[in-house]
């Protein structure tokens, strides 16, 4: 059985056809989803979906793309939603420099807000890091005791270290059934197999064969598949292990 620990079903490209898809998870072995808001707007609806659907749940949080819109009242609007029994973490959280649709020092004052947030709540984050490494790793360094998993992770093997010893996970995707994959591949490769766990990031990052279709987590195990094949395991085993990572990390065991 499967779990896709980020997938985005508030999404509204889900809107026409979203009860019909997620009807079909159990058929398809997945057992469990994670929704991640991008906004308070987001977590409302995400909130509103794992209400109505028993293996989904969601999480709380301001991406970087919305950083710049974040109301004066957003983490108070967080802490009220983590009430909620449904929601498992504080996310998708962190810092975007590839599309900086919000000034980047605005993406790291929010961001490092958040941060604290999770630690008073004691939830775990979600993290989205796009071409900010650096400033990325200074922030949860400047946090101690913030766990959690750094999603659609394609970074290097040294940089994979870091956030290991700082006690993360990591998330795939797709992303490594790409052609074009490569240093992600030795990160699966290498890693402790207890700190992986494996996503789709609905609708987006579709995997091969699919890359270009909108995504669902019915293609979540063509990642545990890949990472079967990198790591010598069986699907099953792949699965099995992303599957207690994943509820370990988020509180579900």
């Amino acid at each position: 059985m499967f779990f896709d620990t980020h997938a985005h079903y508030d999404d509204g490209r889900f809107d026409p056809d979203r009860a019909e898809i997620l009807s079909k998870m159990a058929a398809a072995g997945v057992e469990l989803i994670v929704d991640p808001a991008s906004d308070i707007a987001s977590a409302k609806k995400a909130r509103d979906i794992a209400h109505g659907c028993d293996f989904l749940y969601f999480a709380a949080g301001v991406h970087p793309h919305e950083a710049g819109e974040a109301s004066e009242t957003y983490l108070d609007d967080i802490r009220a939603l983590s009430r909620d029994p449904k929601c498992v973490a504080v996310g998708e959280i962190g810092l975007d420099y590839h599309y900086d649709f919000s000034p980047r020092d605005v993406q790291r004052r929010v961001y490092a807000e958040q941060l604290e947030l999770s630690r008073e709540l004691r939830k775990p984050v979600i993290i989205h890091e796009r071409e900010a490494v650096q400033d990325n790793l200074d922030l949860l360094k400047a946090h101690p005791g913030v766990r959690g998993v750094v999603h659609c992770y394609s970074g290097s093997w040294e940089t994979a270290k870091i956030l290991l010893d700082l006690g993360f996970y990591l998330g795939f995707t797709g992303v490594i059934t790409f052609k074009n994959a490569r240093r992600v591949l030795e990160v699966v490769e290498k890693m402790p197999p207890e700190r992986m766990v494996i996503e789709t990031d609905s609708p987006y990052m579709a995997p091969v064969p699919h890359r270009g279709e909108r995504n669902s987590s019915l293609y979540v195990h063509l990642v545990a598949e890949k990472i079967a094949e990198l790591r010598g395991l069986s699907v099953e085993d792949a699965a099995r292990i992303t599957l207690e990572n994943g509820k370990r990390l988020f509180g579900l065991a």
